[in-house]
């Protein structure tokens, strides 16, 4: 299968979407997917472009297997809700106008940030293809809760699309059964939704045999106290 994976974060950035992202292809990779990711030049979160990389048009590389294509889009400071806005609607466009030249059985859209999954919407309607909506956040709702934004036109303008959005995806997938629940209490079909909570690469850890002196030298301190 060709999956194409749309994220606007992405190795060698090391927040929760760049490194999630790069172990859920990793894994389809094992599996003998062909996996795609289109993002944009690295940059999170100062707004900066890392040492090595431009904010090009179109460049592609190759990551432990992954075709990564690397598409311009307005670069700013994880700062700022116009500025941020404007980075989000940029890049979405340029991935959707570079998806439509990829060839791809299935194609993956991860929220936060929102306006990725329209790319995948989009190209997915082009190209008759099935699309996923990976579902991190709740958006419009969180910008809410933290008084980004007042609720008015906009934001019930933006929840309608929200839902349609959810309603039109193939699947699903939420981190949390709280966002399932939210998405279920609003009209969307439960059998559609799968709940995959975060985890943890259990090869990365290994246990330790104790520190007796460390362990020795805690009782002796509560002991004395």
């Amino acid at each position: 299968m060709k999956i194409l994976f749309i994220t606007d974060n992405f190795y060698p950035e090391v927040n929760a979407p760049a490194t999630r992202t790069l172990e859920h292809a990793k894994e389809w990779i094992a599996k003998g997917e062909e996996v795609t990711v289109i993002t944009t030049a690295p940059n999170f979160p100062h707004g900066k472009v890392y040492k090595g990389y431009k904010n090009k048009l179109y460049q592609v590389e190759y990551i432990e297997g992954i075709k990564v294509i690397r598409v311009i889009s307005y670069i700013t400071a994880n700062k700022g809700f116009v500025k941020r806005i404007l980075d989000y609607l940029s890049f979405a466009f340029s991935a959707f106008i570079a998806a439509l030249f990829i060839k791809f059985d299935l194609v993956i859209a991860t929220s936060p940030q929102f306006f990725t999954t329209w790319a995948a919407y989009g190209v997915s309607k082009i190209k008759r293809k099935p699309w996923i909506f990976e579902l991190r956040d709740l958006w419009p709702e969180s910008i809410k809760s933290v008084g980004a934004m007042e609720d008015g036109f906009v934001i019930r303008l933006l929840e309608k699309i929200e839902l349609g959005l959810y309603k039109d995806a193939s699947k699903i997938i939420a981190v949390t059964d709280s966002f399932k629940e939210n998405l279920v209490k609003r009209g969307i079909d439960a059998n559609k939704i799968s709940v995959v909570t975060n985890g943890a690469n259990l090869g990365l850890f290994k246990p330790k045999e104790k520190d007796l002196e460390l362990l020795n030298r805690v009782i002796c301190n509560k002991e004395a106290a």
